[in-house]
C-alpha cells in the first residue's frame, strides 16, 4: 500500500472522533426553550453581585443558544442582560410601553425593541413570545411581572416554567411567604412546585429544562384555551382574549 493510502487510513478515525465529539456537543448544547423571557429592575441595585448574576444569566443563554425577551429598557439589570446577550451573539426582543420609553431607554438600544399600548400589553407580548420565564432581582415592576405569570400557570393559561435567580439569597423572604400560604392552606401543595429557583443561572436553566408540570393549572391549560374560543365566538373579536389565549401557545 502506497504512503498516501496509509495517510488516508490513519486519518479516517480521527474524522470519525471529531464527528462524534460534535454531535454529542450538539446533543448537550439542544435546548427544549428557543426564547427565555427575563424579568429584572430598571435598576442595577447597590450590590454588584446583581450586576454580575445579570451577566452571568446572558452568558449561559447565549451558550445554550437562547433568545432574550425582556422589558426593553437600556438602563439598570435590564441594560446589562440585554447587550451581553447581544453582544453573544444572541437575539433581543424589547417589549416596552411607549410611556416608558422616554424613562426606561436613556441610551443606545440593542436588538428590537417593539413599543406597545400599555403595560397590561407588554406582560401579555412578553409570555407570548417566550417558552420560559427567569426572575432577576428587582423591585415592584419585576415582583408584579413574576407574579402574574405564576398566577396565569396556576389558572392553566399557559404551563412554562418560572424560576427564580435567588442571588445572594434575595427571594428567600418570597419563598418563605409562599410556604407559608401553602402551610395556611392559600396555595395548594402541588401549586408550589410551579416556580422553581437556584441561586446561579447554569443551576436555574438546567432546573427549567428538567421541568415538568405537575399543578392543577397545567391539566386545566386545554380546557381554558377551549373556553377562550368559545368566549370569543360568543362575543365576537376581543384582543385582550386573544393575547391571553396566545399566551399558551
Amino acid at each position: 500500500m502506497s504512503h498516501f493510502g496509509r495517510s488516508l487510513r490513519q486519518k479516517h478515525p480521527t474524522k470519525l472522533k471529531i464527528s462524534k465529539a460534535l454531535d454529542m456537543e450538539e446533543k448537550v448544547g439542544r435546548s427544549r426553550f428557543k426564547r427565555v423571557c427575563v424579568f429584572c429592575g430598571s435598576s442595577t441595585g447597590k450590590r454588584n453581585c446583581y450586576k454580575d448574576a445579570a451577566i452571568e444569566l446572558a452568558q449561559e443563554l447565549v451558550s445554550r443558544r437562547l433568545d432574550l425577551v425582556y422589558g426593553g429598557g437600556s438602563i439598570g439589570l435590564m441594560g446589562l442582560v440585554s447587550q451581553a446577550v447581544h453582544r453573544g451573539g444572541g437575539n433581543v426582543l424589547g417589549i416596552i410601553p411607549k410611556t416608558l420609553m422616554c424613562k426606561e431607554i436613556t441610551g443606545e438600544t440593542v436588538g428590537e425593541v417593539r413599543p406597545v399600548a400599555d403595560m397590561h400589553q407588554r406582560k401579555a407580548e412578553m409570555a407570548r413570545h417566550s417558552d420560559c420565564f427567569i426572575a432577576l432581582p428587582g423591585g415592584y415592576g419585576t415582583l408584579e411581572e413574576l407574579l402574574e405569570v405564576i398566577t396565569w400557570a396556576q389558572l392553566g393559561i399557559h404551563d412554562k416554567p418560572v424560576g427564580l435567580l435567588n442571588v445572594d439569597g434575595y427571594y428567600n423572604y418570597l419563598l418563605t411567604f409562599i410556604d407559608k400560604a401553602v402551610d395556611d392552606g392559600f396555595i395548594k401543595p402541588s401549586q408550589r412546585h410551579i416556580i422553581v429557583s437556584a441561586p446561579n443561572a447554569k443551576e436555574l436553566v438546567q432546573k427549567l429544562e428538567e421541568y415538568v408540570p405537575v399543578h392543577d393549572g397545567a391539566i386545566a391549560k386545554a380546557r381554558w384555551e377551549v373556553e377562550q374560543e368559545q368566549q370569543q365566538q360568543q362575543v365576537g373579536f376581543n384582543g385582550a382574549a386573544t393575547l391571553q389565549t396566545e399566551i399558551a401557545l
